[in-house]
């Protein structure tokens, strides 16, 4: 009896610079603002208390933008790449190309804007049927409903299954993501001694090793690479 051996564990931990080839442009720009606000005005609960407006208006354009973005090519050859491996994406970005492209296992590290989750227990999450979050909506519990993201000052939830994660890959990805902010950033420290890394970003700070490959390009052009290649192999 022929048994078939498990796919690899091919574990992808992608950053604002995969959605940017949708043309979604990254929160934070070079001089700190998110749009033009204080990264404490939108993005924190302080802000949300002291003008839940201005915070919900924010994120609403956000929601905007993305709703009108597809996925890349990058994106859908990560769907396609399930086709030979046990692909897990843990993702910093609060979109869901991912999902639209395909992938059916994404973890979101910061949440995610498409959904909403009440201020008094945020453990009741509930999907937003379109783009709009305005002050008086409420969850199930009778709570007004908050933008379903991880803010500074707080704790990532999906922390420690994202570090059981990439502690069972034999492949990573890193795509999109200097990896200079954590906790997100500390996952490369999980990757199993024997498994391959492989980075795919223009301005990557880190160099080649024995067990890591650097694609200093674009999400689109490393990825479709990397699923050309493993195809290939693959038959």
């Amino acid at each position: 009896m022929n048994v078939q051996k498990p796919f690899p564990r091919l574990v992808v931990l992608s950053g604002a610079g995969m959605s940017a080839e949708s043309g979604i442009a990254t929160f934070r720009g070079a001089d700190g603002l998110w749009e033009g606000h204080r990264v404490e005005e939108v993005a924190s609960p302080e802000g949300f208390q002291a003008n839940p407006e201005l915070v919900l208006e924010f994120y609403n354009q956000r929601r905007r933008q993305i709703v009108s973005a597809e996925p890349n090519e990058g994106h859908l050859a990560l769907a396609r790449l399930e086709a030979i491996f046990d692909v897990s994406i843990v993702t910093q970005n609060v979109d869901d190309l991912h999902e639209r492209a395909g992938s059916s296992k994404v973890m979101h590290l910061h949440g995610e804007i498409r959904k909403a989750q009440s201020i008094r227990n945020m453990n009741v999450v509930v999907d937003l049927p379109g783009t709009e979050l305005n002050v008086g909506d409420q969850g199930p519990d009778g709570a007004q409903l908050r933008p379903h993201i991880v803010w500074f000052g707080e704790a990532v939830p999906m922390m420690d299954q994202a570090l059981d994660v990439v502690a069972s890959a034999d492949v990573v990805i890193v795509v999109g993501t200097s990896l200079q902010v954590y906790p997100a950033a500390g996952l490369v420290d999980y990757v199993p001694a024997n498994a391959s890394i492989h980075v795919v970003d223009p301005n990557t700070p880190l160099e080649e090793s024995h067990r890591v490959t650097v694609h200093r390009c674009g999400a689109v052009e490393g990825l479709t690479a990397l699923e050309s290649q493993w195809f290939e192999e693959h038959g």
